[in-house]
């Protein structure tokens, strides 16, 4: 943990070591903190990541009154979330290297002032130019690339041991719950305005307290602060060329991004179109008519945003604290418990798929404990690869996480884009409308589902 140290050093300032020792006065450029502060860091470290992730779904939450808004059909739908993520995908690498060389808190503060104001500005696109409005998901897509990279190696420096594993289980609970409020966000601003270009206009209010904040109580520490170690203060910076060489060389750090890839197949395609899926569903059971024109019914997105949040906080959580406490007796307790729960959630999502046209309520429930076990996974994972690699280049690999990971795979996490070029209602027969949509959600959910075991390799 981040032990205080009582006495200043040399640059006055005063904070913790690893060993919660004070660091002799001879050690190069020593970096100390206060508590207070690194908890208020991480604080409003949190805030912006639950920001980011709300930005990321809210077009989710609102998808069905942007498509008729622009006249965006459903094969082409899912060219949002893959604009989106081919721009984070090229940016990652960028802000990866410019995390490792330059300030931290300036890349994360023009992050979040591109992705605030590109937000903004989509709310105001007129239907005629759609195109704007997919390229500013792009430019959305690479703010929030610099703070996926950076955030997390700024925890990593201000925190060490068993308190890093608990702030990084705070900051990944925001994953899912950013993910979760971004649904409600736009469920709950639609159907107080009737309008979904207010829900862009919100966040932006938001994200001015965030940048505030950021610039006010987060630091930017010094490469591997927290362990005071010799590469972050005193050695020459390595190029990028190398940076990419030493990560290639990294097998724990290159099985955990490819294992990580496994889950952004399941978590893109379910995060973009569960709203749409749990719609069309009830319009197989004949529960609402399809939405034709707007405002549309957008309970779907509000429940599943609440789900999201509740299963992923308990996910969260529950990963962490297994891992922190099996790791105790087993020290290949992460990777195991990446595995364990993946390959549990696999049966889960695919029953939740195919029950959708028999029974709601149960598709519901599968729903639910499928996003439960995919929780588990953020906090566990970031944990494996914060000390797999040096502290020069953890930017770097925060980069290839992001690539890789939980914000990449872009082909592959908008696959089902595709089938969705025929809606439920529109083919003849009610017979074949329920054989159709269980054909064309299975086709496009059981290949991600099952690709979640992969994880069981690199892992374990």
């Amino acid at each position: 943990m981040s032990a205080e140290c009582r006495e200043p050093g040399p640059g006055g300032h005063s904070g913790a070591s690893g060993s919660g020792a004070c660091l002799p006065r001879s050690t190069s450029a020593p970096w100390c903190l206060p508590r207070w502060r690194a908890r208020a860091a991480a604080a409003v470290l949190c805030y912006v990541n639950l920001l980011n992730y709300m930005n990321w779904f809210i077009v989710a939450g609102m998808l069905l009154d942007i498509q008729n808004f622009f006249q965006i059909q459903d094969s082409n739908a899912g060219l949002l979330q893959t604009v989106f993520i081919c721009c984070l995908l090229l940016s990652a690498p960028v802000f990866g290297y410019l995390g490792d060389r330059h300030s931290r808190k300036a890349t994360l503060s023009i992050g979040i002032l591109l992705w605030s104001g590109a937000g903004l500005a989509s709310s105001f696109i007129s239907p005629q130019y759609s195109w704007l409005f997919f390229l500013s998901r792009g430019v959305v897509g690479i703010g929030s690339a610099s703070y996926s990279t950076i955030a997390p190696t700024v925890l990593g420096d201000l925190f060490v041991r068993d308190q890093r594993t608990r702030v990084l289980a705070i900051f990944y609970i925001f994953i899912p719950v950013g993910s979760g409020l971004g649904y409600v966000l736009g469920s709950a601003v639609l159907q107080l305005t009737g309008n979904w270009r207010w829900g862009f206009r919100v966040m932006p209010c938001l994200e001015a307290v965030a940048l505030i904040l950021l610039i006010a109580l987060v630091p930017d520490p010094p490469r591997g602060a927290a362990e005071k170690q010799e590469e972050a203060v005193g050695t020459p910076r390595s190029s990028w060329c190398e940076d990419v060489r030493y990560l290639g060389r990294n097998w724990s750090f290159v099985w955990s991004t490819l294992g990580v890839t496994a889950i952004a197949f399941v978590t893109g395609a379910l995060g973009f179109w569960a709203p749409k899926f749990l719609f069309e569903a009830r319009v197989v059971h004949g529960l609402q008519p399809p939405c034709l024109q707007d405002p549309c019914n957008s309970q779907d997105s509000l429940i599943f945003g609440i789900l999201t949040v509740v299963t992923g906080i308990i996910g969260v959580v529950l990963g962490a604290e297994a891992s922190r406490r099996y790791k105790k007796v087993n020290p290949r307790a992460e990777p195991l418990i990446c595995a364990c729960s993946l390959l549990t959630a696999a049966p889960c999502l695919y029953l939740a798929l195919v029950l959708a046209p028999v029974t709601l309520l149960a598709s519901y429930v599968f729903l639910a404990l499928g996003e439960l076990l995919l929780s588990c996974n953020w906090a566990v994972v970031a944990d494996i690869l914060l000390p797999a690699t040096a502290p020069g280049v953890s930017s770097a690999g925060g980069a290839g996480g992001g690539m890789g990971g939980a914000h990449a795979c872009p082909c592959l996490a908008s696959c089902p884009a595709a089938p969705m070029s025929c809606s439920p209602w529109s083919c003849p027969g009610a017979g074949a409308q329920q054989r159709h949509f269980r054909s064309r959600w299975a086709t496009s959910w059981e290949t991600p589902a099952a690709l979640t075991s992969l994880d069981s390799s690199p892992a374990s």
